[in-house]
């Protein structure tokens, strides 16, 4: 079964119970929901809407994940970063391996983008392939002969 090439969603979407782990809540009893609205075919990539309400917890990232808050506000804070508001319309990138405190104020919503980061050496190798694959292959043609990764 093939998917398609293009996939369109909402931000408006029904979301599901996604739990933050007991043992990183703070203060309160914040409560997350969220739903995926697409994943890459090789699954290291994957979008989604997150909804919270009212708490501190911290947060541990195990991958690279790029959010922009829909609504609400969030105070963020980190080794080496004093607390920050943020609020709509505003985009924060977390690297796999940060840690950030949060403290949602009332409740936020975010759509987030998550990517799995691949060994040092993988993903230099798929660089390599990638800009041959430019440079080899007339636009077109990349698409029959595509390589796994991004630019």
């Amino acid at each position: 079964m093939s998917r398609a090439l293009i996939e369109t969603g909402s931000t408006s979407v029904d979301l599901k119970p996604a739990p933050i782990e007991p043992s990183w809540i703070i203060e309160g009893n914040p409560e997350a929901r969220s739903c995926a609205l697409s994943t890459s075919d090789d699954g290291t990539a994957t979008t989604l809407i997150w909804h919270c309400t009212e708490g501190k917890f911290n947060w541990y990232y195990d991958f690279d994940e790029t959010i922009m808050i829909l609504e609400g506000s969030i105070v963020l804070e980190s080794d080496g970063m004093p607390p920050k508001r943020y609020g709509v319309g505003d985009v924060i990138f977390f690297r796999d391996g940060a840690h950030a405190k949060w403290h949602v104020e009332g409740h936020v919503k975010k759509i987030a983008f998550c990517r799995k980061t691949n060994p040092v050496l993988i993903g230099f190798m798929v660089r390599v392939l990638n800009k041959l694959k430019r440079m080899f292959l007339a636009p077109g043609e990349r698409r029959s002969a595509s390589l796994v990764g991004a630019g």
